[in-house]
């Protein structure tokens, strides 16, 4: 039995330093001074200093939380729709298409998605004039439909475990449907709300193939301004940056580990 916990002790390290042992050293050598990034030149924030004064880097960030907020809110709006007429509408005509097409993009390889959304606007640029410009609006569509996908499945799993019962008890009691739904419905599946809403802001922050298609001149979004940079080598800058998101994304996993805690002890305490 005890070799048995030394070798579960032993596999877990390894596996947690196989996954954060290089995000632990992205992190130490943001606050390197030397400019080589395989060698330490003492202790220094000045990579920070400069980070904040590349406009191409912050102008990029500022862009692609911009198109990930919009196609987060859309994709969740667009998937809670979506996720509702699979489950609670039964085998409707067109089912069996309707849920191949919104979870088509789970399986369909990002570099015939980005080519696609390609030729569509070149060709709807010929036909109608729109888009003049590929950049924020053509990015959110295309970023949107590869979303969408995830959103729907994260929902659709939250409202197949439903309890029917309490909407029943409303409408019984003579709620109006649509008060049932924002009073009753909406509040219960919040949390696949708020965890698909991060997952689609994550998947088009992430992004950089499908951007790469569908994005014009005066529109880089910041995965692809750091491929841009590292192509030629590493810059302790984008170290630094990558130090910043990293520390954002665990200040708000403490955040909601924190809401989701305090929410447990009031459910305890009634």
């Amino acid at each position: 039995m005890k070799n048995r916990s030394y070798f579960r002790i032993i596999s877990l390290g390894l596996g947690f330093a196989f996954l954060y042992l290089p995000i632990l050293m992205l992190i130490i050598y943001s606050f390197n001074e030397s400019r080589f990034v395989n060698v330490w030149g003492g202790f220094s924030t000045k990579w920070y200093q400069t980070l904040f004064e590349n406009d191409e880097i912050l102008d990029a960030a500022f862009l692609s939380i911009k198109i990930a907020a919009v196609t987060a809110t859309i994709s969740v709006f667009i998937g809670t729709l979506a996720a509702l007429a699979l489950v609670r509408f039964g085998n409707f005509k067109g089912r069996f298409l309707f849920s191949g097409l919104v979870t088509a993009p789970l399986v369909m390889p990002e570099v015939i998605i980005g080519l696609s959304f390609l030729l569509l606007f070149i060709a709807l640029e010929s036909l109608t004039g729109w888009p003049s410009n590929l950049g924020f609006s053509t990015i959110t569509i295309a970023h949107v439909t590869l979303s969408l996908a995830y959103v729907v499945i994260i929902i659709r799993a939250r409202l197949q475990s439903f309890d029917y019962s309490l909407e029943e008890a409303a409408l019984d009691l003579g709620a109006k449907p649509y008060k049932v739904f924002f009073k009753i419905t909406l509040p219960i599946i919040m949390p696949a709300l708020c965890a698909a809403w991060l997952l689609a802001f994550t998947l088009s922050l992430d992004d950089l193939v499908v951007a790469s298609f569908v994005t014009g001149p005066g529109a880089t979004t910041l995965p692809m301004a750091i491929y841009a940079s590292i192509r030629t080598g590493v810059s302790p800058e984008i170290n630094a940056l990558a130090t910043l998101i990293v520390l954002f994304i665990s200040l708000g996993i403490v955040m909601a580990a924190i809401i989701m805690n305090r929410k447990r002890n009031d459910r305890a305490s009634y």
